[in-house]
């Protein structure tokens, strides 16, 4: 009986914050553009050390540098932030994380796990909007005030130009992160952006339904446990709820197929570095929902097939050797594919099958940084001429 109670406050008091937000954004307006502080003052000082941080960022060997990219965001970002476009400037770097973040003086960060991990342009531009909403909303400064007056001063500012500005957002998110009624302030704001620019707002509840299912795909992670990534945000469950609620009835324009034509050229790389993180169930989960998207892709097969072979459980060689294949047979397939096939079939002791794989993967691709080591296992085993 106390539970069926505790259930029903939550909804109710997730219904109460829906009607807030909704409330809030009819009485919201954009505030005029910002000046830029005097340096003597508390938000100087922290504009000042973020266009030091920002200077690092643009040489930064993390930074992406792909011109199509920057644009796109940009654009993006202009189109969020309206009068306040020529104030904001993005910044994709490559971490294969779930992550955006924004400083005061208008510095945008976009991380690329986030980049792989949206369907839609209204997914990243619900992202975006978000941390905007933060940026107008002058939050950061909020929480440098209440760190001072928590004689947290020094740690907050030890944040910033020691580890650079990719580390240090993720710093300032972690340590001295927003609270939660600012999270939801950028939410509901945030949504009411993302509709003036023609998006569809409920999109923004789907981005943590599907970050959600990601992290409650391992095994491994306690299913209660506090994501160090998203420590400050209101609980994924609880922020999807609430979006939906404040989104419903409501509709736009996803922008799918401007996206996948935008991050088609990156996502191999992305991927790969998605599978270098080595936590292969929630790999699996997000590949799994990108093959719902696009049936039968081969990029996306390939790396389907390759992260259950080296994760390697039970049942994982069928189920790898399944998706390689069709891979391959598909056309137009990464010449990974077969390299990753040679290895299945090598661990499955068919050495014929292997060395055919590897020998259309360095056909496929005779400059392979590995080509030395492939052509070593195709002529393993063979007879001394």
């Amino acid at each position: 009986m106390k539970r069926r109670r505790w259930i029903a406050g939550a909804c109710a008091h997730c219904a109460l914050l829906a009607t807030a937000g909704v409330r809030a954004q009819a009485e919201w307006a954009p505030p005029p553009r910002f000046a830029r502080p005097d340096v003597g003052s508390d938000e100087g000082g922290l504009w000042a050390m973020m266009d030091r941080d920002e200077t690092r960022l643009r040489r930064s060997p993390f930074r992406m540098r792909d011109e199509g990219l920057q644009d796109y965001l940009q654009a993006l970002a202009c189109k969020l932030g309206g009068e306040h476009c020529p104030d904001i400037r993005v910044y994709p770097v490559r971490t294969p994380f779930f992550n955006a973040s924004m400083a005061p003086n208008g510095m945008m960060v976009v991380w690329s796990g986030l980049l792989l991990r949206v369907d839609n342009e209204a997914q990243l531009c619900a992202v975006m909007a978000h941390e905007v909403g933060h940026f107008l909303q002058r939050h950061t400064l909020a929480r440098l005030r209440d760190a001072k007056q928590r004689s947290a001063f020094g740690s907050f500012f030890l944040a910033f130009g020691v580890v650079g500005a990719m580390a240090t957002m993720a710093t300032l998110a972690g340590t001295f992160g927003f609270s939660r009624d600012q999270e939801r302030e950028a939410d509901s704001i945030g949504l009411l952006l993302l509709e003036r620019a023609g998006y569809d707002p409920r999109e923004a509840a789907r981005v943590w339904d599907n970050l959600l299912a990601e992290v409650n795909a391992n095994p491994a992670v306690e299913k209660n446990a506090p994501n160090p990534m998203l420590a400050t945000h209101p609980a994924a469950a609880e922020r999807a709820r609430v979006l939906a609620d404040l989104a419903a009835g409501r509709g736009g324009r996803l922008g799918r197929t401007e996206y996948l034509r935008q991050i088609a050229p990156l996502r191999f790389s992305l991927l790969d570095d998605e599978l270098k993180r080595g936590r292969h169930p929630e790999s699996l989960a997000l590949l799994d929902r990108m093959l719902t998207l696009q049936p039968g892709h081969p990029e996306l097969l390939y790396f389907r097939g390759e992260t259950r072979r080296l994760r390697a459980a039970a049942g994982d060689a069928d189920a790898a050797l399944a998706d390689l294949k069709s891979a391959a047979a598909a056309g137009g397939e990464p010449p990974a594919v077969h390299r990753a096939l040679g290895y299945l079939y090598r661990s499955l002791e068919q050495p014929e099958a292997s060395r055919l794989a590897f020998q259309t993967y360095l056909d496929k691709d005779p400059a392979a940084p590995d080509a030395g080591l492939i052509r070593h296992y195709v002529n393993e085993g063979k007879p001394a001429s």
